[in-house]
């Protein structure tokens, strides 16, 4: 019974890795195809091998990656607001007057007075 389950647990994941190499050698044969169809005529570009085009994707996804990286908190039913504002309302209000000063002690810029402009002004020679 145990053993059913692991050999399709094993082949499931298999199949999906499979998927994924697949889809990236998809992804990686378009686009080649697309830049070696565009860019020589284009921009006097080279050609481009299988291999460099995949290395060329693989910087694009380092360089990039920071960018639209905000979806890790739409699984948390309505995103960082919806979190918040729960944590928010199940705090006592010694609490919320706690959290209001630590927030403003760690973001919150000092002010200071600016001194009095002096009323000599500059020293005529």
């Amino acid at each position: 019974m145990i053993q059913n389950k692991i050999f399709r647990m094993t082949a499931i994941g298999v199949l999906v890795f499979a998927a994924f190499l697949l889809f990236l050698a998809g992804l990686t044969y378009l686009t080649q195809t697309l830049w070696n169809w565009l860019v020589p005529t284009l921009f006097a570009g080279p050609l481009i091998t299988f291999w460099q085009t995949l290395g060329l994707l693989a910087l694009l996804k380092i360089l990039l990656w920071p960018i639209g990286g905000g979806r890790r908190w739409s699984h948390y039913k309505g995103g960082p607001g919806y979190y918040w504002k729960s944590r928010w309302q199940a705090m006592t209000p010694e609490e919320r007057e706690r959290v209001k000063a630590r927030m403003k002690e760690k973001w919150c810029r000092p002010r200071y007075e600016s001194p009095a402009p002096s009323s000599e002004g500059p020293a005529a020679s």
